[in-house]
């Protein structure tokens, strides 16, 4: 038995413009700009030689059966491989965060895949050839664009140029050592729904565009919430939830967004207002579940 294991951070886009029109699936992507999270996905490959193949995928204990994106992870190695070699891929998920809920849950579970396999199958590749994998299984699946790229440097980011790893290009903004990352989570909305919608789209690469120009023009911590916020009343998926936070964070004078694409709401700040930033989640927000996670500037990364 072969085992790997590698972690990616989860992340937050609070605001992107869709560049899908490449034939090429290493070219297509997003600009935009966006958070690491201490919190991810950790991934556990396992190969064991076997009369067939197989595969076996779990997320937190539980058997996922589709399980599209890991898939596509796997084939995509698999294919580099001679067909005369036999193995059971044992893939097991451990995410820190709710799933579909704006947190790029798949893009951190596909490019720490793509990690812990490369070592597990001995392959030799880089590891942004490996992360080009995991960013392809998202743009081809239509469950992210940029966030493989985000993903795989971490930090407060803008992405410059669309692309994979490797083919876009990526800025890290400073932020202060007790800057952490909050949110109030409600539930799912459908980056596939979202990304495939006409008036979405339009509204996304208008205010998009806008906004990215923007924080480039001036790049900074309170310039990112501030942009992410006129991005996301414009793009129009807030929900009554989140509208109750949004308004009374706005009262307190504290500067909160949603995330894209989740009914969630998240604010970058610092530990010392993360009290009142609670008060409000918790009056405004009973339902939602509370989430407070430091700044991954790691980004992806092998831990065995």
């Amino acid at each position: 038995m072969k085992e790997a294991v590698a972690f990616a951070p989860c992340h937050i886009t609070g605001v992107f413009q869709i560049f899908d029109e490449p034939a090429d699936a290493l070219c297509i992507g997003s600009k935009g700009a966006g958070v690491s999270l201490t919190l991810g996905a950790k991934t556990t490959a396992n190969i064991n030689e076997a009369p067939r193949r197989s595969l076996k995928v779990n997320i937190n204990d539980h058997a996922a059966y589709s399980a599209q994106v890991s898939k596509h992870v796997v084939n995509a190695f698999l294919s580099r491989l001679s067909e005369k070699m036999k193995f059971e891929i044992i893939v097991e998920h451990h995410i820190d965060v709710p799933i579909g809920a704006g947190f790029g849950t798949s893009g951190a579970a596909a490019l720490s895949l793509a990690l812990a396999l490369n070592e597990a199958l001995g392959l030799g590749m880089s590891r942004i050839e490996a992360a080009q994998i995991a960013h392809v299984a998202e743009v081809e699946c239509k469950t992210g664009l940029g966030t493989v790229m985000a993903e795989t440097f971490g930090g407060l980011e803008i992405r410059l140029k669309p692309g994979a790893p490797g083919i876009g290009e990526i800025k890290c903004l400073p932020v202060p050592d007790n800057a952490v990352i909050a949110c109030d989570v409600f539930g799912p909305l459908s980056t596939r729904k979202s990304l495939t919608n006409p008036e979405t789209r339009t509204r996304i690469n208008t205010f998009g565009s806008e906004s990215v120009s923007e924080l480039v023009k001036a790049p900074s911590m309170i310039n990112f919430m501030r942009l992410s916020r006129h991005f996301a009343e414009h793009v129009g998926l807030i929900s009554q939830n989140v509208r109750s936070i949004l308004t009374a964070a706005d009262k307190a004078g504290d500067v909160c967004s949603m995330p894209m694409f989740g009914d969630s709401v998240f604010t970058l700040t610092d530990e010392e207002n993360l009290e009142e930033i609670g008060h409000i989640f918790h009056e405004y927000g009973p339902s939602g579940q509370t989430i407070v996670s430091k700044i991954d500037t790691e980004g992806a990364r092998l831990l065995q």
